[in-house]
């Protein structure tokens, strides 16, 4: 059985037809064709395909296609501003935080949500925020160091 929605995804409307077993990453992936979501484990332990769904981090292998009718969706897409990268993205950059990059988008969505409850996380919470999400490469303290920068300035202190 198939069933027409309508998404917001990245502030583009879409109005589509999804299998009612097709997942949200899927909807994004297949139909969107908005790849930078990833699909890592499919059970939602690694946080690659973490997006925001109504303002709510989700991993998108959890959650039916059906379930975002009607909702917005952001997903790394729609974390540059056009050739502009986020000031997350820079400091990623910047603080070598990403090697093969699988889990990057997760990682910056992970951190965007903490920054957006927290604008002053602790590292214990920058920790916390991110623990959903796994990295085989960097050893995490430099994701780490990234999201503190863009919290807390280059030194440490604050913004």
């Amino acid at each position: 059985m198939e069933y027409d929605i309508e998404v917001t995804v990245n502030d583009v409307h879409y109005k589509t037809r999804v299998p009612a077993s097709f997942t949200l990453m899927q909807l994004l992936r297949d139909k969107l064709h908005l790849t930078g979501t990833k699909e890592g484990c499919g059970i939602g332990e690694c946080g690659a395909c973490s997006v925001m769904l109504d303002g709510q981090l989700v991993n998108a292998c959890l959650v039916l296609g059906v379930e975002a009718n009607g909702s917005a969706v952001r997903t790394i897409e729609g974390e540059a501003k056009g050739e502009q990268l986020s000031d997350l993205q820079q400091s990623f950059i910047k603080h070598h935080a990403l090697q093969c990059g699988f889990c990057t988008p997760g990682m910056i969505l992970s951190a965007r949500d903490l920054l957006g409850r927290v604008p002053a996380p602790r590292d214990e919470q920058i920790v916390e925020a991110i623990a959903g999400n796994l990295c085989r490469c960097t050893g995490y303290e430099t994701i780490v160091d990234a999201i503190r920068e863009v919290a807390h300035g280059p030194k440490g202190g604050a913004k």
